[in-house]
């Protein structure tokens, strides 16, 4: 996975682009970026799919200076935490964590 951050120079807002590579992505038929940003609304940041390489992506903008949970939703019941995140947190789920990205 790969998390790329583009830092706007007219707004505090940090433009995020999240990708999950084909190796992982050519087995779903769809994922979502959900998080604290959306409310864990699994329809608010579907990624789409790239003919080229089968890879998965999406770009959001985020506040400068907070801090943002958040996991991938593969085919509706497959989480996913990105390995490139800044940092992993415990969640309500003993067996769980949730992935941050520092903006």
């Amino acid at each position: 996975m790969s998390i790329k951050k583009q830092y706007l120079k007219t707004k505090p807002e940090c433009k995020v682009t999240f990708r999950i590579p084909p190796e992982i992505s050519k087995q779903f038929k769809e994922a979502c970026l959900v998080g604290d940003f959306n409310n864990w609304d699994p329809h608010a940041n579907p990624m789409k799919k790239l003919k080229k390489d089968n890879s998965f992506v999406t770009t959001i903008n985020l506040l400068k200076g907070k801090e943002y949970q958040f996991r991938y939703l593969l085919d509706g019941e497959a989480w996913l935490n990105d390995e490139e995140a800044d940092k992993h947190v415990p969640t309500y789920f003993p067996d769980a964590e949730n992935s941050v990205i520092i903006c």
